[in-house]
């Protein structure tokens, strides 16, 4: 039985609180937070688990085997490293940490002491995105060309982070996880109309080798709420909805096929394909329970988490290079650690 202590209960700290309380194989022990208020709140509704302040007392607790950290952005850094720093496994919410050099510290870190370091890139435990890497793994896709997102929403705005840094991550990271490759270079456009300097609306391409892409559309400022990706292969296409629950993904057996013809030669000209819609059946998980599952079966079994530090290190390389060439208005190659 693993002992969890959830430091953060502002935004998702709570959603977090929920799933790991309501597993069989951990016991939250503790739940940290400054707010006497929030902390108060939720005493009510879990009496048992002793709620406090003074992250330190986490810290000194020999029985907490792991720390799963959701307060601001900014503070990842300094949470995360003095959890490691104890001897505790670590979970993170997105983006890992804000600067390239302390998600690679935190990175070694972890693997010095041999603890488990994940990074909440929710979207990678999604059922309907773990089926999807399936197909393309035995082809039913054929080969990848280009795929493209959505997720865009009227609110919720942020003063700290733009639109971007908010949203892109979930879309950044399933792009890696899909395509199975990190792109070579990134253009991206972001506009600020709500607050000076704050980006409410970005557009981000990336390019990969072998000619594949991506663009990410994200957004707060918009009037329709929607959670989209559209996977464009050779031989077939697939669309995810997520705000689509009962039928979160189609196949569409549509696209082009080459002329065979033998005779003439000088036919070259693919022609359109139109086929059949294929609605598979997934299974309705809570993305959230799988991937808090996910990082107790690592720890139990010694195991690299799918959004392990190294995985955090990639997407948040990608956002500082994005963000250089919203700045810089042109297309900037990546190199990675």
């Amino acid at each position: 039985m693993l002992n969890v202590a959830i430091v953060g209960l502002g935004y998702w700290g709570p959603n977090l609180l929920r799933v790991f309380d309501s597993m069989d194989f951990c016991v939250v022990k503790y739940c940290c937070d400054k707010d006497d208020g929030v902390r108060h709140t939720y005493q009510q509704l879990y009496p048992r688990i002793v709620f406090l302040s003074e992250f330190e007392v986490i810290l000194n607790d020999p029985d907490v085997d792991a720390v799963v950290i959701a307060t601001p952005v900014p503070t990842h850094y300094f949470f995360a490293k003095q959890a490691l720093s104890s001897n505790k496994h670590v979970f993170v919410e997105k983006p890992l940490t804000l600067e390239i050099e302390h998600a690679i510290e935190l990175t070694e870190l972890a693997e010095q002491k041999q603890l488990t370091l994940m990074v909440g890139h929710l979207m990678l435990y999604h059922p309907a995105i773990e089926w999807l890497k399936k197909i393309i793994i035995d082809g039913e896709l054929g080969q990848i060309c280009y795929l493209y997102s959505q997720r865009v929403n009227l609110g919720r705005l942020r003063s700290k982070e733009n639109a971007m840094w908010s949203l892109a991550p979930h879309d950044i990271s399933v792009a890696l996880y899909l395509i199975g490759k990190n792109p070579n270079s990134v253009s991206a456009n972001g506009y600020a109309y709500l607050q000076p300097d704050v980006e409410d609306v970005a557009f981000i391409n990336l390019t990969f080798e072998s000619k594949m892409a991506a663009h990410i559309h994200c957004s707060w400022l918009d009037p329709h709420k929607i959670r989209k990706m559209t996977v464009v292969g050779e031989k077939r296409m697939a669309v995810f909805d997520d705000m689509n629950k009962e039928e979160p993904i189609k196949i569409y057996d549509k696209g082009f096929s080459a002329v065979d013809d033998d005779k003439n030669r000088l036919i070259s000209m693919p022609y359109v394909r139109f086929g059949d819609i294929w609605i598979p059946h997934i299974p309705a998980e809570e993305p959230l329970m799988r991937e808090c599952k996910h990082f107790l079966d690592s720890i139990i079994n010694s195991t690299n988490p799918i959004s392990d530090g190294r995985n955090g290190i990639d997407v948040l390389t990608i956002l500082h290079q994005a963000q250089d060439s919203m700045l810089q208005s042109q297309a900037l190659s990546i190199s990675y650690e």
